[in-house]
């Protein structure tokens, strides 16, 4: 049993990385690493909410995936749909509240459908939100939501003075969500490939070795221990 961490991140973001060399590096094709990832997703969205956590955002697929293997997205396009169908009755008797960011235009009909209805399932929970990013890149987020301000300019809705970083903020998908505290990436890779760019900026980064696969509910409750020991300045002196 892992216990509540003091001083936890309330907000977690994690880029799941590896699932397919985590296969290949065993002999087995990229997609059996892609159903062994689902499966640990469900164990840290589990694990979540008794170690403090109230936002868990999960980086599942980016804009730039869409250039893999058509296979290897099709097979990835199923597992969302299994993952919903499967995981739905669960999240909602666990207070989970389930929202998807990203450009859903570019998803098949069948799975956006079935993602509208988890999150209107899902709605009215308060235990923890979690954030799947799907179709997600920050880049387009960014530019949607400048786009949407110029739009509100034109129509005369909105004053460009009157434009703060608080106005960029509530025009991003994630515009009623606090900021990331800390933002975990696996695989050993140390770059941030275009996830929550506007949102990340004062985040406490944790790059870890183990492939998304091996990424344990332990790991998770140890960096956020890590985390509660950070002092985190925001740009001022540090406290004396």
């Amino acid at each position: 049993m892992v216990e509540s961490i003091v001083d936890a991140p309330q907000h977690v973001a994690i880029i799941m990385d590896g699932n397919g060399r985590w296969a290949t590096n065993r002999g087995h094709a990229r997609t059996f690493g892609h159903h062994r990832g689902a499966e640990r997703v469900r164990e840290i969205v589990d694990i979540a909410p008794d170690l403090g956590i109230k936002v868990l955002t999960l980086f599942a697929f980016s804009t730039e995936n869409f250039r893999r293997p058509g296979y290897e997205v099709r097979v990835i396009m199923s597992l969302f749909r299994r993952y919903i169908a499967r995981e739905v009755d669960g999240l909602d008797a666990e207070g989970v509240q389930v929202r998807f960011i990203g450009d859903r235009s570019r998803l098949p009909q069948n799975l956006q459908n079935l993602m509208g209805m988890m999150e209107t399932r899902t709605a009215g929970n308060s235990r923890m939100i979690l954030q799947l990013a799907i179709s997600y890149g920050a880049r387009t987020e960014i530019t949607d939501a400048m786009r949407a301000l110029a739009e509100e300019v034109a129509a005369g809705r909105l004053d460009p003075a009157d434009i703060t970083e608080e106005t960029v903020g509530s025009r991003l998908y994630t515009g009623d969500v606090a900021d990331p505290d800390l933002v975990i990436r696996t695989s050993g890779e140390q770059r941030i490939s275009n996830f929550l760019l506007w949102q990340s900026a004062y985040a406490e980064y944790a790059f870890v070795d183990e492939c998304w696969p091996d990424f344990t509910p332990e790991r998770l409750a140890e960096l956020c221990n890590t985390f509660g020991k950070r002092e985190r300045r925001f740009g001022a002196v540090a406290a004396r």
